[in-house]
């Protein structure tokens, strides 16, 4: 029962592991995310066709009490249910959760919201980049001379819809123990500040407050972006005290390893800038392929910048099946990213993109009692 994002995220990685994923929309325009995204071939949203991959799509109107009324009936079949309307909706819809557990005393509830189901916020709007704001990584994310900035994708929604599909694989896993289901709680806020490290503590502890720093993390060094000299950039990342050695080797310069300057963390941490422009002067003198197999020979960890085209035609991807391509009916193959993390005996699996609104209505009604007659005089109603 989510939309947009964080709600719809956490069905895709749960329907990418092997769960039968039912997706409820509005029957008149469907989730928002089917007009998404920056290019839309043939009027197709592509990100809709990976956020709503192997999902089957039932349109509901859950304004009306008798679009409530299926909701409930496929409730109380279900293991999981998941919203992401703002905190108070299932409530007023009579979808609480200790009448859905009447029902169906497994049932395990997500909730996503951008504060949390309680506090003096919870009935803020709250959207993913709120999310980020208030629970510290936009303050830290960016050149120090610039505002602070955003990552380039919807990183606190997708974040909060991570650790509701932890949430809900956690009582599912408890749910064998007890019998009982129960609501797991993912505010938006909180999953970014989940992932923040030890900024509190520095702060609470010492009151060091961490800063935006660009492509480098203070005092970690050298591990940054370097310039080649074919005009594009690589991540070396050799700040461990044996991994800089084999550095130091690779450029031909194996003393800077017992340089009081350089031969240990904290020196090397004290003197990052000019370490830096070592390896920068160093790496601008190679093109960026043969800088990078000069590395690997040194056993030093360094990657290229990748965008889509590098992905694409990189040997490992390929190895891997990183991306694999799924068969739209309108667009034909489309590449995307494969189902993550790999599962040895019971792996994940993509069946089929994003479909089409309603597409899976008749089955799915059909499912919990209902014949073809009634799911046309439900969509004549404008319920379905």
């Amino acid at each position: 029962m989510g939309q947009l994002l964080a709600g719809p995220f956490c069905g895709q990685l749960l329907a990418d592991l092997g769960a039968d994923v039912v997706k409820l929309e509005d029957p008149r325009r469907g989730d928002p995310m089917r007009e998404w995204g920056r290019q839309r071939p043939k009027g197709q949203s592509l990100w809709w066709a990976v956020v709503a991959r192997n999902k089957r799509s039932v349109t509901v109107n859950l304004r009306e009490p008798a679009g409530q009324d299926l909701a409930r009936a496929l409730i109380a079949t279900a293991d999981v249910v998941v919203e992401n309307f703002r905190p108070g909706t299932m409530e007023r819809w009579g979808m609480d959760y200790p009448t859905l557990a009447r029902v169906n005393p497994g049932l395990v509830m997500v909730r996503v919201s951008g504060f949390g189901q309680d506090g003096p916020y919870a009935q803020r709007p709250g959207y993913g980049a709120i999310g980020e704001a208030m629970g510290g990584l936009r303050y830290v994310v960016g050149d120090p001379s610039t505002p602070p900035s955003r990552v380039g994708i919807s990183i606190g929604d997708t974040l909060a819809a991570t650790f509701a599909t932890i949430g809900a694989l956690a009582a599912l896993q408890e749910r064998t123990r007890s019998g009982c289901g129960q609501v797991v709680d993912s505010a938006i806020y909180e999953a970014v500040l989940g992932i923040m490290e030890s900024l509190v503590p520095e702060w609470q502890i010492t009151g060091y407050q961490r800063e935006r720093t660009g492509a480098i993390l203070p005092n970690v060094a050298p591990s940054n972006v370097y310039p080649t000299r074919d005009g594009t950039w690589i991540l070396i990342a050799a700040n461990q005290d044996t991994v800089f050695a084999r550095l130091a080797v690779a450029m031909g310069r194996p003393e800077l390893a017992d340089d009081p300057r350089y031969s240990s963390h904290g020196a090397r941490g004290e003197h990052q800038a000019e370490l830096d422009d070592l390896v920068g002067e160093f790496t601008a003198q190679h093109c960026a392929e043969e800088l990078e197999a000069l590395l690997i020979e040194h056993a030093v960890p360094v990657g290229k910048i990748f965008r889509p085209v590098e992905m694409l035609a990189d040997p490992q991807y390929q190895a891997r099946r990183s991306i694999t391509e799924v068969v739209h009916p309108t667009l034909g193959p489309v590449a995307m990213q494969n189902v993550f993390p790999r599962l040895s005996r019971t792996p994940g699996g993509i069946r089929w993109p994003g479909p089409e609104l309603g597409q899976h209505t008749t089955q799915v009604l059909a499912e919990v009692g209902l014949d073809a007659k009634a799911v046309e005089d439900l969509r004549a109603e404008g319920i379905v």
